[in-house]
């Protein structure tokens, strides 16, 4: 089975692609298919983004894009937008930011915060980018409130805010 063994930003004119979920766009190994039925091995380095675009280099030279799947999504909307991503980032969840509305991940509890801060919600289909971390890069990841790094490999310090 061919390897894909590195990540390059931009996949040129890669004829081939893999769509993958937001979910499935930070990995290190696994097998995966690409849309014309190749069967390949992710094996990178290290565990790395796969951001949309991106080319998946194969042993053989040939590159795979990367594609950022649809999936199920909830748009947001309102007079308010940037309060409505201020309590999105509250909960360290995921957003994709846009000028008039916001993306998140189906999540019924925050859909219910949402509109009762006066938020236009809806479910959609569509490719899911989020922004990236603090820096402009990487993963936001959701967190435990297990602070303890024995019961919670993504455990970090203490922080000064609530979650509801």
């Amino acid at each position: 089975m061919q390897r894909a063994i590195a990540l390059v930003e931009d996949a040129g004119d890669a004829a081939d692609h893999v769509a993958l979920g937001y979910q499935d766009r930070y990995r290190r190994r696994g097998r995966l298919t690409s849309d014309a039925g190749q069967s390949f091995l992710l094996d990178l380095a290290e565990a790395s983004e796969l951001p949309h675009g991106a080319g998946l280099v194969l042993e053989d030279g040939g590159t795979i894009r990367v594609v950022a799947a649809i999936e199920p999504l909830t748009e947001v909307r309102g007079p308010a937008l940037v309060r409505l991503a201020w309590h999105i980032g509250n909960r360290h969840t995921p957003c994709q930011v846009e000028a008039d509305r916001l993306l998140i991940q189906r999540d019924h509890v925050l859909e219910d915060m949402l509109r009762g801060l006066g938020a236009e919600v809806r479910h959609i289909e569509a490719p899911f980018q989020p922004e990236g971390g603090a820096y402009g890069h990487g993963r936001t990841h959701a967190h435990s409130h297990s602070h303890d790094p024995h019961e919670d490999p993504n455990a970090h310090i203490p922080h000064r805010h609530e979650h509801g």
